[in-house]
C-alpha cells in the first residue's frame, strides 16, 4: 500500500480540501466549524427542494465535490472515513440551506451515516420542516446472506443517484417526487467494484516493516472491496479479460439468489457508471471501461445508452475501480424528468465530470452566504398535552438511578462481547439527566418536557446507542405533538404508547435491529408493545426484563458482538449489555409507579 502522503495532519488536510471548492467554484460556500460545503442563495430567488448528503472524507469527490447548481444542495464531511455528526448535519439543514420546500437527507448505508444522519433528519422533522432520509445501498460485492439485515452497502452508482434525484430537484421536483425516485433509481441500480490493494489514511500509523496484516499479495485482486477497506466477496488471480467476466456476473447472474437485486435483460436501456477509486492510472481506467462495454453487448447483447466514466466516489488513493449499471425505467413524471434527460441535465459541480461551471456562474455576484441564525431543532411552540413534571421526573430519577448503579455489571458484559463503554455511557447520560430533573425547570407541556430531556442525551450519550436513544426520543416527541388535537389533554398511558408505537416505526427506518437481533430492541421493543395491547406500566416492564434475559442465549446478529469474543464463552450466561441497562431502567420507573 501507498504510505507516502504530503500531508501528515488528517484534519488541516481535510479542512484544506474542502475550502478548495469554494475557490474552483465560486457559488459555494464553506462552514469550517462543521464543515458544510453549500450552495450561496440562488440569484434567482426561487425555492426548490433542498438536497443534504454526505460522509467521511476521503472519498472525493464525494460529497461536497457535488455541491452546486442541479445536484447537491450542502455536503457535510466527517474526518476520514468517518461519518459527520448529527449536531453538524442538523446545522446543515437548519442553517445552510432553504427549508421551505422541504429537505431531502441522503447518504450512502453504513450505521455511523445513518444514524447521525437519520437523528438529524428526526429533529429537522420534529421541528416542522418536511424532511424525508434515504440510504443508498448499490453495492453487490456482499451479497444478502452475508450483509444480512444492514443490506446493500452504498459505493460508486450512490453519485449516478444523487445526479438524478439533483436535476429533479433543480426542475422543480416536489419533495415526496425526489424521494420516490430515489428509491426508484437505488432499486434499478447495481454497482460492484475491485482492488488491487489497502489504502493508508494520512495520519495513522505507518506499518512496520514486514507486516502483511491486510495487505494483498502481488497477483490477487479483492473482488467486492468497499470504500474503506472492507473486504469483498473473494480474491482472485486474474487477467483484466477475466476479472471483467467474474464482475459482470455477479452484477447480471440471475441466477445468482445471494446477488441478483435487478433484474436486466436485452430488451432494457442501462446506463453504464465507472468509476475510478482514486490511483488507477487514467489508460488503465480507460481499458477497463472498453473491456466492461465489450463483454456487455458480447455476452449479455446490453449497449449502454450512456457511458459515464470519472473519478466520483473515491477510497483515498484506492488502486481499482467500480462499475455501476442503471436500468432506465419510466419514472412517470413527464416530459423533461426521465431517467436519462436528468442524468444529461447540466449540473454546475466540480466533481460531475460531464459538464463544467457556466459562464453566467462565475460572472454573476457572489458574495452572498447562507448564514441563518442556529436554532434549536426541536419545534418549541407549546401544546396542549399536558403532564405532572413532578410525578415524571420522580419516575424517571427512580429508573435513572436503577441505570446507573448498574454500570459495573453492564461494563462488565460489554467486556466480554463489546468493546467495554456501553456501561460508561449509560450512566453519564442518566446522571445528566437526572442532573436537569435536580434543577426544577421543567414544563408541564409533555412535549416540552421530553424537548428539555433530548438535548441532553445527545449532547452526554455517545456510540451507537446514544445515537439509537436520540433518534427514539426526538421520534416520541413528533409522535406526541402529532396527537395534540387543540384541546387540553392530560397525557395518558394510551397517548404515550401511541406515541411509542409511531417512535418505534420511525426508529426501524434507521436501524435494522429487531427482536431477537441482541441488541437494546429485545428490551425496548417489548416494553413499546405491552403498552400498545394495553397493558400496565409494570406489565411492559416486566416485558423489558424477559426481553434483556432472553438475550442470554440468542445469537449476535448485529453490533461488535458478531465478532468480539468466542461465543462459546458467553453464550447462555451474558445477556446484551444495552438490553440490560434499558431492562434496569424501565424496572425503576414501573417501581416508582
Amino acid at each position: 500500500m501507498q504510505i507516502k502522503h504530503f500531508f501528515d495532519d488528517p484534519t488541516h488536510l481535510v479542512h484544506s480540501a474542502l475550502n478548495s471548492l469554494t475557490i474552483t467554484n465560486p457559488s459555494i460556500a464553506f462552514d469550517k466549524e462543521n464543515k458544510i460545503i453549500y450552495r450561496r442563495p440562488r440569484q434567482d430567488g426561487d425555492q426548490k427542494v433542498s438536497i443534504i448528503s454526505g460522509g467521511g472524507s476521503g472519498h472525493e469527490p464525494g460529497f461536497a465535490g457535488f455541491v452546486g447548481k442541479g445536484m447537491l444542495t450542502a455536503s457535510v464531511a466527517g474526518t476520514i472515513f468517518a461519518s459527520p455528526s448529527a449536531e453538524q448535519v442538523r446545522r446543515a439543514v437548519l442553517t445552510r440551506v432553504p427549508t421551505e420546500k422541504g429537505v431531502l437527507v441522503i447518504t450512502m448505508n453504513y450505521t455511523g451515516d445513518v444514524l447521525n444522519f437519520g437523528m438529524a433528519a428526526e429533529k429537522a422533522k420534529a421541528g416542522g420542516v418536511s424532511t424525508e432520509f434515504y440510504a443508498i445501498g448499490d453495492d453487490v460485492g456482499v451479497g444478502r446472506a452475508k450483509g444480512g439485515k444492514v443490506g446493500r452497502r452504498g459505493i460508486g452508482g450512490g453519485i449516478l443517484l444523487l445526479k438524478i434525484v439533483g436535476a429533479l430537484a433543480e426542475a422543480g421536483g416536489s419533495l415526496t417526487q425526489v424521494y420516490e425516485l430515489a428509491q426508484q433509481v437505488n432499486r434499478n441500480l447495481i454497482s460492484l467494484g475491485s482492488s488491487l490493494e489497502r489504502v493508508h489514511v494520512p495520519g495513522r500509523e505507518i506499518p512496520k516493516e514486514g507486516e502483511t496484516e491486510g495487505v494483498i499479495p502481488y497477483g490477487e485482486i479483492e473482488v467486492g472491496m468497499g470504500i474503506h477497506n472492507e473486504p469483498g466477496s473473494k480474491r482472485v488471480k486474474a487477467s483484466l479479460p477475466e476479472l471483467v467476466k467474474i464482475m459482470l456476473a455477479q452484477l447480471l447472474d440471475p441466477n445468482d439468489s445471494d446477488r441478483h437485486y435487478t433484474n436486466i435483460t436485452k430488451d432494457d436501456k442501462i446506463v453504464l457508471f465507472m468509476n475510478n477509486l482514486g490511483a488507477t492510472s487514467m489508460i488503465e481506467f480507460a481499458g477497463a471501461t472498453n473491456e466492461c462495454v465489450k463483454q456487455l453487448k458480447e455476452d449479455y447483447g446490453l449497449t449502454p445508452v450512456r457511458v459515464i466514466t470519472g473519478t466520483f466516489l473515491t477510497s483515498l488513493d484506492g488502486l481499482g475501480w467500480s462499475a455501476s449499471i442503471l436500468k432506465l425505467e419510466d419514472t412517470k413524471l413527464g416530459s423533461g424528468k426521465s431517467m436519462l434527460e436528468l442524468i444529461d441535465a447540466p449540473a454546475e459541480s466540480v466533481g460531475w465530470a460531464n459538464t463544467g461551471v457556466a459562464t453566467s456562474t462565475w460572472d454573476a455576484d457572489q458574495s452572498a452566504t447562507f448564514d441563518k441564525a442556529a436554532t434549536d431543532t426541536a419545534d418549541t411552540s407549546k401544546t396542549n398535552l399536558t403532564i405532572d413534571p413532578q410525578q415524571a421526573s420522580k419516575l424517571l430519577k427512580v429508573g435513572l438511578e436503577r441505570m446507573a448503579k448498574a454500570e459495573p455489571d453492564v461494563t462488565r458484559y460489554d467486556s466480554i462481547v463489546g468493546d467495554g463503554d456501553c456501561g460508561i455511557g449509560l450512566k453519564r447520560g442518566a446522571e445528566a439527566v437526572m442532573k436537569l430533573l435536580d434543577s426544577g425547570d421543567l414544563p408541564t407541556d409533555a412535549v416540552g418536557f421530553l424537548n428539555k430531556i433530548i438535548p441532553v442525551v445527545e449532547n452526554e450519550m455517545d456510540g451507537t446507542s446514544g445515537a439509537i436513544y436520540a433518534i427514539f426520543l426526538n421520534a416520541l416527541a413528533f409522535g406526541l405533538r402529532s396527537q395534540d388535537t387543540g384541546s387540553s389533554k392530560a397525557v395518558d398511558s394510551q397517548t404515550w404508547a401511541k406515541a411509542m408505537k409511531s417512535a418505534m416505526g420511525d426508529l426501524a427506518k434507521y436501524t435494522p435491529a429487531t427482536k431477537g437481533d441482541r441488541t437494546l430492541m429485545d428490551s425496548l421493543i417489548p416494553f413499546a408493545d405491552t403498552l400498545s395491547q394495553g397493558g400496565s406500566l409494570k406489565d411492559a416492564a416486566a416485558a423489558s426484563r424477559k426481553g434483556a434475559e432472553e438475550t442470554k442465549s440468542m445469537k449476535a446478529s448485529l453490533g461488535r458482538a458478531v465478532y468480539v469474543g468466542a461465543e462459546e464463552e458467553w453464550m447462555g450466561k451474558i445477556p446484551d449489555p444495552g438490553a440490560w441497562g434499558l431492562a434496569e431502567f424501565f424496572d425503576g420507573i414501573a417501581e416508582a409507579s
